[in-house]
């Protein structure tokens, strides 16, 4: 691909640093429709030195919790490259993304290729509007790079011939690098020898955050992410992610507490309902739970997500060990 003209780097694949096959850059997208319970997100990974991606769509809500019993679920794999920028592109699964402002506001659609007579028709057409600047984590540099960023998305999703109104707080990442699908860890490229990595934001209009915290301890320490508190933006100094209660027969956590210090000295207080289960594997070596969360973050309530992200091999000895085979 390449750099449209007046297009910001961080809106285009970044330049590959070696010729590793698996270098990777993805570009995910996570909005909700509170009321419903109803949650959608879009994730394109890219293999640029392979010349290929996977593209997933999925929407769930609190009516089923896998990819073959939610709302609708479709994931492509060893799909062709867009041409063009990524800036301004489809995908052959029906994703498009468009720039409507550097770095701050996107439009982003989704129609099925395989829609026929009403079986998979759905149409997403919804804007992201950013509530701060794209935040890069500290570890982002030349051999790779994330990062994440708060807003609101607007606009509509046509579900099974209803159409829904979004009008909802939500986020997006980007990251790039490599991304080896062999071995236990996740997120090597950032050097932390993790098997399971909890991913959890939520934002409102006074008091929101993002982190990622992982099993490098047994308290799952919060290894980066940021508050914004009062439209203060501050990368987390310390924190911690707590499990407070579990489903028994899943395993899947039902309330989760994040709680840490920013680099201002705020103290933050982040407890969360999760409303919703979905498992899903993104990558070759990744899969996890995904929930709808209602959050009050610093006693002000706020809606998001939480995930607990394993490698395959770690998930596999949870669910065994939740049943206790």
């Amino acid at each position: 691909m390449s750099l449209a003209a007046g297009s910001h780097p961080d809106d285009e694949l970044h330049p590959p640093t070696s010729d590793d096959p698996f270098w990777g850059e993805t570009s995910w997208w996570a909005f909700s429709v509170p009321e419903r319970k109803l949650a959608a997100w879009f994730y394109p990974l890219m293999r640029t030195n392979q010349d290929v991606c996977s593209a997933a769509v999925f929407v769930w809500d609190d009516t089923g919790d896998t990819p073959w019993d939610c709302r609708y679920f479709k994931q492509f794999w060893h799909l062709p490259m867009p041409e063009g920028p990524l800036s301004d592109c489809t995908f052959a699964n029906g994703i498009s993304y468009k720039v409507l402002e550097p770095r701050m506001a996107y439009a982003l659609k989704y129609r099925d290729p395989d829609a026929v007579d009403g079986v998979d028709s759905i149409a997403i057409d919804v804007t992201f509007r950013a509530v701060m600047e794209p935040l890069h984590t500290k570890t982002s540099g030349p051999d790779g790079g994330h990062l994440d960023q708060l807003g609101r998305f607007t606009g509509t999703l046509v579900l099974d011939g209803e159409t829904i109104p979004v009008d909802s707080f939500g986020a997006r990442d980007r990251s790039w690098g490599p991304r080896s699908p062999f071995g236990p860890y996740l997120m090597s490229t950032h050097g932390y020898n993790a098997t399971r990595m909890p991913y959890s934001h939520a934002t409102s209009e006074t008091a929101s955050f993002l982190c990622i915290s992982a099993n490098v301890t047994d308290d799952f320490p919060v290894l980066m992410g940021f508050t914004q508190l009062d439209g203060q933006v501050s990368r987390i100094a310390s924190g911690k992610r707590t499990a407070l209660a579990t489903d028994p027969e899943k395993g899947t956590v039902t309330r989760v507490l994040v709680e840490g210090v920013d680099e201002l000295g705020r103290e933050f207080h982040a407890e969360g309902e999760c409303l919703t289960d979905f498992l899903n594997s993104c990558n070759e070596n990744l899969v996890g739970w995904n929930h709808l969360v209602r959050w009050e973050v610093n006693g002000v309530e706020a809606w998001g997500e939480h995930h607990e992200n394993y490698s395959m091999s770690a998930q596999r000895a949870a669910l065994r060990a939740a049943k206790g085979w």
